[in-house]
């Protein structure tokens, strides 16, 4: 496993869009984040300075959808995905180290930028007392926020992995995490209820942009649309082709060396 575990973070880096998704998720982050909390004079708690300063997260994480999507579906575009199930005949086993690859990246990148974000809490905003990072409030904010984004990281990859197209995947993601819950959170009241029970974007422990839940619901709800998914995406993966979709077979069935030789049969399946 820990072989497995290595090949997937050299593929996962050997790839122009990681770097491109985790720079414009870093620059989100941290830019939104220290105008919101320069933006904000005084807070009357730590933790409500916090999480003020977390809000570049609610589009930063529409990067790591992105990022979610192509982990899977740029194996498939490019057709290395043949070469990868034929080194690793064990699917499931290779999506585990996927996603465990994908995980642990997310929670560290957003951990780091979490804490730096509640640092220029403490910095830019005035809160009585001040703004430990060690504190139990700031530590659970941060907490909830590295859950959240890997959360939906995880939910990305296991649509881009049931789909298989980058635009398809990254449209259902999007959709499924952003746009949906907040047209229907616009709705009237008993048709945005149903926005409860979609994975929407969260910001610490509030939602983003859409129908207001707690903490506890709106992490329980989204663990379990991506755990869903993920087996969902176990199941498909295991059972179908690993044909590329939308590649079609080049198929030359002759050739001649020469106007007057005869044609020989080059693929005999065409």
């Amino acid at each position: 496993m820990t072989a497995l575990l290595r090949s997937e973070w050299t593929k996962l880096w050997s790839v122009r869009f990681a770097a491109w998704c985790t720079a414009v998720f870093v620059l989100v982050v941290c830019a939104s984040g220290w105008l919101a909390a320069a933006g904000t004079q005084t807070s009357p708690r730590p933790e409500l300075a916090v999480e003020t300063a977390l809000t570049g997260f609610g589009f930063g994480q529409l990067v790591l959808v992105v990022l979610g999507v192509l982990a899977v579906t740029s194996e498939f575009g490019t057709g290395s995905a043949l070469a990868t199930f034929t080194a690793v005949p064990r699917r499931t086993r290779l999506l585990v180290a996927k996603t465990l690859v994908l995980a642990a990246t997310v929670a560290v990148l957003s951990g780091a930028l979490g804490l730096l974000c509640a640092f220029a809490a403490g910095r830019l905003t005035e809160v009585p007392g001040g703004v430990s990072l060690l504190g139990r409030p700031v530590l659970q904010v941060v907490g909830l926020q590295i859950a959240a984004a890997t959360l939906i990281t995880v939910l990305a990859l296991a649509v881009g992995t049931v789909l298989r197209s980058s635009a398809g995947g990254v449209g259902v993601g999007m959709g499924l995490v952003f746009f949906v819950p907040l047209l229907v959170a616009l709705a009237p009241e008993r048709v945005a209820e149903l926005a409860r029970v979609m994975p929407a974007l969260r910001v610490g422990r509030d939602t983003f942009l859409a129908e207001a839940t707690s903490w506890q619901v709106g992490t329980a709800v989204t663990a379990a649309w991506a755990a869903g998914a993920w087996v969902l995406a176990v199941v498909v993966l295991e059972r179908r082709d690993v044909q590329p979709s939308g590649r079609r077979r080049t198929c030359v069935p002759w050739s001649w060396s020469s106007s007057r030789s005869a044609p020989r049969r080059l693929d005999p399946l065409c």
